[in-house]
């Protein structure tokens, strides 16, 4: 079964480049311009991991996960966070949501590419466990 990945960023041009890199790496990806937007495809899609951009109009990174890990339907889905600055996330924020890293602009995309796998079998981990 193909993994979805829900890609949440305002700028255009770094949703075209993770739709092509985890697309050609095997991925199902959909893509949201804002938290909200975002929010509501997670709800409605319940996508393996959430890759979305720290800065964002309407609702940031942090609020649209602290949204995810707050809805039953949405509480398990995994987010990485891309930041444009050295954005240090307080232990009360990685409490508080489902992050499990944090990726600065700009990045690899082979090293993205790599975290996306490793977090999506540590979450697969994590299941089959539980």
């Amino acid at each position: 079964m193909t993994q979805r990945i829900l890609v949440v960023d305002d700028e255009s041009h770094i949703l075209h480049v993770l739709s092509l890199k985890l697309g050609k790496a095997g991925y199902e990806v959909l893509t949201a311009v804002d938290g909200e937007e975002g929010l509501h495809m997670a709800r409605e899609t319940k996508p393996d991991l959430v890759i979305t951009d720290i800065q964002m109009p309407y609702m940031t990174g942090l609020e649209l996960s602290r949204e995810l890990a707050q809805d039953e339907i949405t509480a398990a889905i995994p987010v990485l966070i891309l930041t444009a600055r050295g954005y240090a996330l307080s232990t009360e924020d990685l409490e508080t949501s489902n992050i499990r890293e944090v990726l600065s602009k700009p990045f690899s995309p082979r090293s993205l590419i790599e975290l996306v796998s490793s977090t999506l079998a540590s979450t697969e981990n994590r299941s089959e466990a539980a």
